[in-house]
């Protein structure tokens, strides 16, 4: 638990595509702020701090070590994470960093042991669950309304280009269920609960890229419920349903859709309603974008919240690794064929 009065200091590594939602989002937590931005490209760097009113830039990471700073946010590509969180580890600063952990699971289980070792918390910035369609969702599901839940369908199909602002992304091998099938795999685990046998078939339906591009998983939850997390970038449709994650959930007393527009249709004996989660209204996000922004400042906000309280992160790193778990067994079940069991690959799940 870290106890102060002041707001908690924070550097910012990685001034890519993604970051100017962290660096608004910042502006808005309570509690924190970020007082350095580092990125390998000075030019970027420097342009962010500017933009964002941040008093120091830099590149070197290993200004990690300087003693001043409560926290870091690293928001730069998988592969640089092992190295990154290992200065932070050293220097006794608590992490929040952008999904993926890392590009397999032997990389995640040697990142969350070293930082446990070292009692340094580690969050992962998974911020769909922290969409507000999604916690009203889990709400509804925690009050019993539609009973016990036994099946769930989760969807995120379309075709926005990613390839253009995330160029690396044609050459990356574990592409759509490391890009988003991790975050529908966390959202599935926080809806649905753990599960421990996952079947996948991928597929690279673009030309000329490295990796999928769609993949379908179907989930043995531990509870019994069984799930389909559905995910792809090359669905065409008109209007685009980016970044909407669609679906339904069943229960024994009911069935709750997940529809287009933030629309929840809540189906019981009662009959039907339909509630509808408004955007935040926030100046600095626009559409597509808005509803992932939003998640952007509670995904953030819950991390420095945990910090001062003392409480455990909803997605620690040591959390998140059954999600990583499923990953990994999404792959090796499309490699091979068969049902893979999460016991296969670690055992103390």
């Amino acid at each position: 638990m870290i106890a102060v009065s002041q707001n908690l200091k924070g550097l910012f590594i990685g001034a890519g595509f993604f970051s100017r939602n962290h660096l608004h989002a910042w502006a808005e937590v309570e509690g924190a702020e970020i007082a350095a931005i580092c990125d390998r490209d000075p030019q970027r760097a420097e342009a962010a701090a500017k933009e964002y009113g941040i008093a120091e830039w830099g590149t070197d990471a290993a200004m990690l070590q300087s003693g001043r700073f409560d926290f870091v946010d690293i928001c730069t590509t998988m592969e640089t994470h092992e190295a990154l969180i290992a200065l932070a580890v050293q220097a006794g600063v608590p992490v929040i960093v952008q999904k993926p952990m890392a590009p397999d699971l032997a990389t995640c289980l040697r990142i969350e042991a070293q930082a446990r070792a070292a009692g340094v918390p580690v969050m992962l910035h998974e911020n769909f669950r922290f969409q507000k369609i999604f916690r009203r969702l889990r709400e509804i599901l925690s009050s019993g309304e539609i009973g016990e839940v036994t099946f769930g369908r989760l969807n995120w199909r379309n075709d926005i280009d990613v390839y253009t602002n995330q160029p690396y992304l044609i050459e990356t091998k574990r592409f759509m269920i490391m890009d988003v099938g991790i975050h529908m795999l966390d959202l599935a685990r926080y809806l649905l609960g753990d599960a421990s046998e996952v079947s996948c078939f991928n597929q690279s339906v673009k030309e000329g890229i490295a990796g999928e591009d769609a993949a379908t998983m179907l989930l043995r939850h531990d509870n019994k419920a069984v799930s389909v997390v559905d995910v792809s970038y090359a669905s065409h449709k008109s209007p685009n349903l980016f970044p909407q994650t669609l679906g339904e959930i069943e229960g024994r007393l009911g069935t709750v859709e997940i529809l287009e527009g933030q629309v929840l249709r809540i189906h019981t004996a009662a009959g039907r309603r339909d509630e509808v989660l408004a955007a935040d209204g926030r100046s600095w996000t626009s559409e597509p974008w808005t509803q992932i922004q939003d998640s952007v400042p509670r995904t953030q906000q819950h991390f420095i919240d945990c910090l001062r309280s003392g409480r455990d992160f909803e997605t620690s790193a040591g959390d998140s690794l059954k999600t990583y778990a499923l990953a990994e067994a999404a792959y090796c079940s499309a490699a091979t064929g068969r049902t893979v069991a999460i016991a296969e690959l670690v055992k103390e799940f």
